[in-house]
């Protein structure tokens, strides 16, 4: 172990609910102490998502602690030694310390302990196996904060025993890669995620999902699916995936541009759609990854959106007609998608899709009441004549208002009646 070194405490640290945590928690010299991502991501000076906190202390004796605070206790893991504290507003996972006393690739049984190395020694990369106290010293048994000073992922220990206790590693690995890596990935690391492609059929397909999902989002997304495609890991876990590393890169390039210039923030479902090209629906992803229906649906309509091409970016009028016709959403994937596959018009493509987040659909004035009001029977004509002068509108880029359409309406009854 190295010597024990130290943060300032980030505010999350010793924010009320934490200092009310750690109180309960360690009552009586009980040690407690933030670990993994937390500790990490404060090192790096990064607000963590989760906060997870580990002590010596069973899970019953965790339990008991949390209730004598008059603190909520969830056993939402206790087989695994976690339980969850919630502290309004904010809520913590506590774990005993464990070992491991069997594992299959997919779950462990584990046996809880008292040693804090034992318990690192267990956990994936040295980057995750990061301890510290309230005060912000740190214990790191795996020198992970060397490796996270030098952009390594590492395992812990010998990397094959570490991913056939979890074949969820191979994933994690390149996730971390992604966002903490710098240069080429571990080789030793790599290999063994590269030796363990055929057994990554034993991952159900939700535990999948949720990892390729947080890497698409990573704006270093293209790469790390680069390497997983050389090692064989992309084909593993999505066989319809047919990976265009540069456009790819452009689409994470484009939308990263837009969020900078007032428009949406970076979303991973185009990319997905983009890893997806060729295929011509969203089902066989969709049951794979255990999507929800309204992912699924959302998959589904960017596979299905028509072609867009540079005209579109400089005709204003085709433009606010296929806004009107997609939506907003639609519209704007649509360009960054086509502009990702064909380098059409980098700038108009960023500039018409800032405009289609901040665009309000206009209101079309006529209804089917007033066809029926000019006379016409109730039946396909009305509906086809309403949409005739919809159109009309929409190519008169939404100008006329309900007056100037009924004049357009009459004038079509006039039309009708000389026929």
């Amino acid at each position: 172990m190295t010597q024990p070194d130290r943060i300032i405490p980030p505010d999350w640290m010793t924010a009320a609910p934490t200092r009310s945590l750690l109180a309960a928690l360690g009552a009586g010299g009980a040690s407690v102490r933030f670990v993994g991502g937390c500790v990490r991501d404060a090192i790096l000076g990064l607000r963590p998502a989760d906060i997870d906190v580990a002590t010596p202390e069973t899970p019953d004796a965790v339990i008991r602690r949390l209730e004598k605070a008059k603190l909520k206790a969830v056993p939402t893991g206790i087989e695994h030694g976690t339980v969850t504290a919630v502290v309004p507003p904010a809520t913590f996972q506590v774990t005993t310390l464990r070992q491991d006393v069997a594992t299959d690739g997919r779950h462990a049984t584990v046996a809880f302990g008292t040693d804090w190395a034992e318990d690192a020694a267990r956990r994936d990369f040295t980057i995750n196996a990061l301890y510290a106290d309230a005060e912000g010293r740190l214990y790191d048994f795996t020198d992970g904060r060397a490796d996270l000073a030098a952009g390594i992922v590492r395992f812990i220990g010998d990397p094959a025993q570490r991913v056939a206790e979890d074949y969820l590693r191979v994933l994690r690995f390149f996730r971390f890669h992604a966002r903490f890596g710098k240069g080429a990935p571990d080789a030793v690391a790599l290999a063994a995620c590269a030796a363990a492609v055929d057994r990554l059929d034993r991952l159900s397909g939700e535990r999948i999902r949720d990892e390729l999902l947080k890497i698409l989002i990573l704006p270093n997304a293209a790469d790390a699916l680069a390497l997983m495609q050389q090692s064989g890991v992309l084909a593993a876990v999505l066989p319809q995936a047919q990976l265009d590393v540069p456009a790819l890169a452009r689409l994470i390039r484009l939308q990263a541009a837009v969020a900078n210039a007032g428009g949406a923030d970076p979303d991973l479902w185009p990319r997905l759609a983009l890893l997806l090209d060729g295929n011509t629906g969203a089902d066989a992803v969709a049951d794979r990854l255990k999507l929800s229906n309204a992912q699924r649906l959302r998959l589904d309509g960017l596979l299905s959106l028509p072609a867009f091409d540079a005209g579109l970016l400089q005709d204003e009028s085709a433009f606010r007609a296929a806004l009107y016709r997609l939506g907003a959403e639609r519209c704007r994937d649509g360009l960054l998608l086509a502009d990702a596959r064909q380098a059409v018009d980098e700038g108009a493509a960023i500039a018409h899709a800032v405009a289609a987040t901040n665009w309000q659909r206009p209101v079309f004035p006529l209804r089917g009441a007033d066809i029926l009001a000019a006379g016409f029977s109730p039946g396909p004509t009305v509906s086809a004549l309403l949409n005739e002068l919809e159109s009309w509108w929409v190519e008169a880029g939404f100008a006329p208002d309900r007056e100037a359409c009924l004049q357009r309406l009459r004038e079509r009854v006039q039309l009708t009646d000389s026929d």
